[in-house]
């Protein structure tokens, strides 16, 4: 069944063109284009509904133990008003999801899911929930996300400095913006400086109209999934159900930063040492014509090294790029490839990840 997110109507208002992802009505692009939007959130700043991504309550006395037994990384020395990455994997060590965890108190924590794994992600952490209380709140809570580097701007003329977080990957929980109480987290899904914001979901479409209407002289726009996408790959960050998936683990994905074998258990870690990573997520440069995009194979003349996972073109960087999977003797930057394409060999590079990095 299709659903749709609270700002539904405000979408068809500002004149989206919509489309199905992940069991959700979203859109894909406005009326500027996906190219306009892309560099809005490049140059200025741009604001996306992500009210489609699910949130899970962990909370009791065996709420920190549960986390570190359901995800990749350790939430031990989190503390409150901060946030974490990790992954949700399964016995095998396969990547079921990937999420933020907010520790909003001692034994509190609210985690965000990708809207079409949330029903199994909640299934899982309620039969894995080592004592803790789980509770889906995600029909309660609408989100949108404000990203780009006047981001900061936008958001101070909105809410009080005291209600801003500081830091990357913080956040205020009882922030206001124009008497919507609301949480603000520094966080984002582009490569650009902003914040995710999270109210009640009967008030989002009015928190909306507020930020669209303090962004005007910023040039802010309305972004769609389509520029998503492509800001997202330019910066590096794998999609899951594209570059992440229950058959890859964290280590072959380049996770490992979020990974704490180190840790005295967690689900899928055993499986995640005895596999290792025969092969690595890397990012792609096309030096031949065209695009390469998802699902292609990958060879070093006659034999086949890996496959893609998501490609584009980037309207910032002004070139196609892509990533996937390689076996590991392949991984070093500037090392040639071919891609088939339809029957056709089109040659590229590996590539450092992330593609584009801001300058501060």
């Amino acid at each position: 069944m299709e659903r749709k997110t609270p700002l539904y109507e405000t979408h068809l208002k500002y004149g989206a063109k919509m489309f199905d992802f992940g069991g959700f009505i979203m859109p894909v692009q406005y009326k500027a284009g996906i190219k306009a939007e892309h560099m809005a959130v490049r140059q200025a700043c741009g604001l996306f509904d992500v009210s489609h991504y699910g949130e899970v309550i962990i909370s009791g006395p065996k709420a920190l133990e549960a986390i570190n037994m359901l995800l990749t990384n350790d939430y031990t020395s989190l503390k409150v008003g901060s946030a974490r990455y990790g992954m949700l994997c399964n016995d095998k060590g396969g990547i079921k999801d990937d999420m933020i965890t907010f520790r909003l108190a001692e034994d509190k924590y609210m985690i965000t899911v990708n809207s079409e794994t949330q029903i199994t992600d909640v299934e899982w952490m309620k039969s894995h929930s080592f004592g803790a209380e789980v509770t889906d709140i995600s029909a309660e809570v609408g989100s949108v996300s404000l990203q780009g580097p006047l981001a900061e701007k936008v958001i101070g003329k909105v809410t009080d400095a005291e209600g801003i977080p500081a830091k990357y990957y913080t956040f205020k929980q009882n922030s206001d913006i124009k008497g919507i109480k609301c949480m603000i987290s520094r966080t984002g899904y582009t490569g650009e400086k902003g914040f995710e914001i999270y109210t009640s979901a009967d008030e989002i479409a009015n928190l909306w109209e507020i930020i669209m209407e303090a962004g005007k002289e910023e040039g802010i726009l309305p972004i769609g999934l389509g520029a998503k996408d492509t800001l997202r790959l330019e910066a590096g960050m794998p999609l899951y159900g594209n570059d992440l998936n229950e058959e890859i683990n964290p280590l072959e994905a380049d996770l490992g930063f979020a990974v704490k074998l180190n840790k005295p258990d967690f689900i899928g870690k055993k499986a995640m040492e005895e596999k290792g990573a025969p092969y690595k997520r890397v990012g792609f440069t096309v030096k031949g014509r065209g695009i390469v995009r998802e699902d292609e194979d990958l060879y070093v003349g006659d034999e086949k090294v890996g496959f893609t996972t998501s490609g584009t073109y980037c309207a910032y960087l002004k070139q196609p790029l892509a990533m996937g999977y390689v076996r590991k003797e392949y991984t070093a930057p500037g090392t040639v490839l071919e891609a088939d394409v339809r029957g056709r060999r089109v040659e590229i590079e590996v590539a450092q990840l992330p593609f584009y990095k801001r300058a501060d």
